[in-house]
């Protein structure tokens, strides 16, 4: 390969061409991540859907495959406080479902938990000590982010707003994710929850990388080489891709899921609130058509996923969180390694 017109990221990170396998909790595997490796960029191994335990478990199997620079990505929401009757009044909206589907209304309400960074899962970064560890919804508290700097690992976090992408620097971020409306999944937001806040990336891009000095990663609608040349026409150093490699064998999508990637269209992504609580993107299906994609009874982040999983067990396609940015018809049923390859070595020579 030429030579990168930012080469920031590539220096920061130690990678080899600057893009990130986004750490997706639905769908990224330890083959992604070492197959995202061994083609040059960063992968990302994601730990907000796992236990501490089977995050360690992925994190051996990567260290034992790949010695490059890996990712470890945490939330860092707050707990939600305890709203009984919240809870009873979304299970209550989803009742007729539970009729429907013959799930079990009067069976004790499953519990959806997202444990965010906490002392154990800093326990495992110190003892792995990944390259880079990234968070979701702002950074930990400061002793916690000392204890994981200290460690030597580069830290990123995402931004929705020039706002949050100046507090993250502010705050000791190595490099800043400005993740456009675009991108499929949770929404990064933490200073506000306000989604008139939220923009395209072709908007965001560039206001932050004018905001903040550290190098800026953009994240949101890149499913192409076209993509990331226009992302470093903006002033980005480097890409966060997702979408692109649920597409790809190593991913673990349900049946549902995989279907759906490679039929809906375009415009059939929406933020929605009903599956965990907080908004993320996702294609939208018969839950998000019939109670409105953000619905105000959804219980806080992460409790409203519950009550859906019986209706999930019944209708994976109309009950589940089918996570998918704006750009998923650009999707190739590709390698992970593949796939890497071709968008470095396409954009590249577009570059230079």
């Amino acid at each position: 390969m030429g030579t990168w017109p930012d080469t920031r990221i590539l220096d920061l990170l130690g990678i080899e061409v600057p893009i990130i396998q986004a750490p997706m909790a639905v769908g990224t595997t330890p083959a992604m991540v070492i197959a995202a490796n061994r083609a040059g960029a960063l992968g990302s191994m994601p730990a907000a859907a796992l236990s501490i335990e089977q995050l360690r478990d992925a994190l051996t199997t990567i260290r034992q495959a790949s010695d490059r620079p890996i990712n470890v990505n945490f939330f860092c929401h707050q707990p939600p406080s305890v709203d009984d009757a919240r809870d009873q009044r979304w299970k209550a909206l989803l009742e007729p479902y539970y009729r429907e589907l013959g799930a079990d209304f009067d069976a004790p309400t499953p519990v959806s938990n997202r444990a965010p960074f906490n002392d154990a899962a800093c326990q495992v970064v110190e003892e792995f000590r990944p390259e880079v560890v990234s968070f979701h919804f702002g950074l930990p508290e400061k002793s916690l982010l000392e204890r994981v700097k200290a460690t030597g690992a580069k830290v990123l976090s995402s931004a929705t707003t020039v706002e949050e992408a100046v507090w993250l620097q502010a705050h000791g971020c190595d490099a800043i994710i400005a993740m456009g409306i675009e991108a499929g999944g949770h929404r990064g937001l933490f200073l506000s929850d306000d989604l008139n806040t939220q923009i395209g990336l072709f908007a965001l891009l560039p206001q932050v990388v004018d905001a903040v000095s550290v190098p800026v990663i953009a994240a949101g609608g890149i499913g192409d080489a076209r993509g990331i040349v226009a992302a470093f026409a903006l002033g980005a150093s480097a890409v966060q891709i997702g979408t692109a490699y649920l597409f790809t064998p190593e991913a673990n999508v349900t049946a549902a899921h995989h279907h759906a990637l490679r039929h809906a269209q375009a415009s059939e992504t929406a933020l929605t609130n009903l599956f965990t609580g907080r908004p993320a993107r996702g294609i939208v299906n018969r839950l998000m058509r019939e109670l409105g994609a953000i619905n105000p009874a959804a219980p806080a982040f992460p409790k409203a996923g519950g009550a859906l999983m019986p209706l999930k067990a019944k209708d994976e396609a109309g009950f589940s969180n089918l996570w998918s940015g704006q750009a998923l018809r650009l999707g190739k049923d590709l390698a992970t390694y593949e796939l890497t390859r071709e968008l470095a070595e396409q954009a590249l020579a577009k570059l230079t």
